[in-house]
């Protein structure tokens, strides 16, 4: 169904990692900020596409739902356009070797490097009293998710540029306390699109796990439903459409036309600039949303059909990033003087 599943044998000097939370809604904050980016630059590097399920542990999931997320997730992803004959995409916990190195890298970072993670902050206040352990390290295991395939670029929202410094200060640490193992990856943050705002409420970030009906527009939603949902969007007073900080309503609408559609700013108000108001932004963006949208869910609805597909992609995809994982865990631990 993709042709060779074999990996090329030809390696990149480039090496791209990314990771996404197999739980919650996939929505087009996800599409324009990352999974586009992805599919874009397959032919540009070494791409490693991961299913961090372990991440998704640090609140609490039913086992049931979460294992079919992983492969709905999967699912989605090669229907976007992840193709396993030029990316591998795997799931995190089929790779031990994630767990393990974050345990080594535990023993290099300091407890004030995580109590600085904005995150953490933002999330412990919604489990108040019943926070997890692994919410508090779970920038360690990021860490250690990059850091086991010699990743030299993590294309990231502004908002995880941080874990990326984490990420860079442990390498730094380990490397001048142990000796040169790790690459120092660098964070890579898309022009446009990379930071889409609720729809019902513009200042804060879409989230896959927000509730309410309105908030976010699936990339899985038909047609209706991206109509209904992009027309009850928020906007601002007047009726000039134009971005900036006091109107975050219409910036964030013209912020998903930028997406969609490959135009600048300049380039997206000039368009609007003899609009009625911002019903025909809207309008225009159910389009654009619709048409953008619907290739994505027609190959879904096909691979969903046969989830055998999608599981032996996930099983080679681990099986052929093992042994770099292995290697570089076992270089961890002669240079730290462990094991035998």
């Amino acid at each position: 169904m993709f042709g060779n599943l074999e990996r090329k044998t030809a390696m990149r000097s480039k090496v791209v990692f990314s990771g996404i939370q197999p739980t919650g809604t996939i929505h087009i904050g996800n599409y324009f900020g990352a999974i586009k980016q992805w599919v874009a630059g397959q032919d540009d590097a070494e791409n490693i596409f991961c299913l961090v399920d372990m991440h998704a542990l640090t609140v609490p999931q039913d086992p049931a739902v979460l294992a079919v997320q992983i492969i709905d997730t999967a699912t989605l992803l090669l229907a976007a356009g992840i193709d396993p004959a030029k990316s591998r995409l795997y799931v995190q916990s089929d790779v031990r070797e994630h767990a393990e190195l974050t345990w080594y890298l535990s023993c290099v970072g300091s407890v004030g490097q995580l109590n600085r993670m904005t995150q953490f902050k933002e999330k412990s206040e919604a489990q108040k009293g019943e926070v997890r352990v692994g919410l508090f390290t779970y920038p360690v295991l990021m860490a250690a998710d990059i850091l086991l395939y010699r990743t030299t670029h993590v294309p990231v929202g502004e908002d995880q540029k941080q874990h990326i410094e984490l990420t860079r200060d442990l390498a730094l640490r380990f490397n001048a306390t142990y000796g040169e193992v790790f690459v120092l990856p660098e964070a890579t943050v898309p022009a446009a699109g990379a930071r889409i705002m609720g729809l019902d409420d513009p200042t804060k970030k879409m989230s896959k796990s927000a509730p309410g009906s309105y908030h976010a527009v699936g990339v899985l939603d038909a047609p209706d439903q991206i109509r209904k949902t992009v027309m009850a969007a928020q906007t601002d007073s007047g009726r000039e459409i134009r971005g900036d900080s006091t109107r975050p309503g219409v910036t964030n609408l013209l912020g998903i036309y930028m997406a969609a559609t490959g135009r600048t700013q300049s380039e997206a108000e000039a368009h609007f600039a003899n609009a009625r108001g911002y019903g025909d932004l809207k309008k225009e963006i159910v389009d654009i949303l619709v048409e953008t949208l619907r290739p994505i869910r027609e190959r879904y609805d096909e691979l969903v059909r046969d989830r055998a597909v999608v599981r032996e992609v996930l099983q080679r995809a681990a099986e052929q990033l093992r042994p770099t994982a292995r290697a570089t865990t076992d270089a961890v631990k002669r240079a730290m003087g462990v094991g035998s």
